[in-house]
């Protein structure tokens, strides 16, 4: 399974910015590295990034990329704002956008995703919602994008801040993204190189003499033998 995660806007988008200073990609971008971190422990699964940490890049290019690698899922990561952005306000809470259209597949994955966020974060729930974003328009596969908190409300901005909260985040969305999907773990190492040992028995004897006899011809042709009592 390939999945496409997008760190909202860039590092240089302008206006992207909590009240005290903090860029939005900052969090986006910490967010999609663990969500990485996180997926890459499942089976068969592979992980793009449609963002980059050098530039913005268009949302044109991100749905292109998408599109052209046929991934199964794209995931956007936000955080929120509500007013001018220069002043604290009371808005608070997560919320999970798809397409208008409600996409049925989107619909599912984006309600398992905000349940999991609400449920690890603690903040308030403020639905699934439908939005005429251009990524979740113009990408041909399942696409949810999720806003993890208000840069505007200043305990979420401090939350936002916080490389705890991050990975709650990060382990919200991955957990749902795994549990919506199916997916396995990878077995670990000891598993995998586990070996099985098969024991074979020639034969028993109600006198020792004659077990002690098999035991000196089995070990002549370069078999290993143990006597066992019973």
């Amino acid at each position: 399974m390939k999945i496409l995660i997008d760190a909202g806007h860039g590092p240089n988008t302008p206006g992207k910015r909590s009240v005290d200073g903090m860029k939005e990609y900052e969090f986006n971008s910490a967010v999609a590295k663990e969500v990485k971190t996180n997926l890459l422990q499942y089976e068969g699964i592979s992980v793009l990034f449609s963002h980059s940490d050098k530039k913005d890049v268009p949302l044109q290019e991100r749905v292109a990329l998408a599109n052209s690698e046929k991934v199964d899922c794209f995931l956007s990561i936000h955080a929120n704002a509500y007013g001018n952005g220069s002043n604290w306000t009371e808005a608070e809470g997560i919320e999970t956008f798809i397409y208008v259209t409600k996409p049925h597949e989107a619909y599912l994955l984006a309600t398992s995703v905000q349940r999991e966020l609400v449920r690890q974060t603690n903040r308030k729930n403020r639905g699934v919602k439908q939005a005429n974003f251009y990524v979740l328009k113009e990408t041909s596969m399942t696409a949810i994008l999720c806003e993890c908190g208000f840069m505007t409300n200043k305990e979420e901005a401090a939350l936002l801040r916080s490389a705890s909260y991050r990975k709650k985040c990060a382990k919200a969305i991955s957990d749902a993204i795994a549990s919506h999907y199916k997916l396995s773990s990878k077995k670990t190492t000891a598993e995998k190189t586990s070996v099985h040992v098969y024991k074979v028995q020639v034969g028993a004897f109600t006198h020792k003499k004659h077990a002690e006899q098999l035991i000196r011809e089995l070990k002549q042709k370069g078999y290993e033998a143990i006597l066992v009592s019973s």
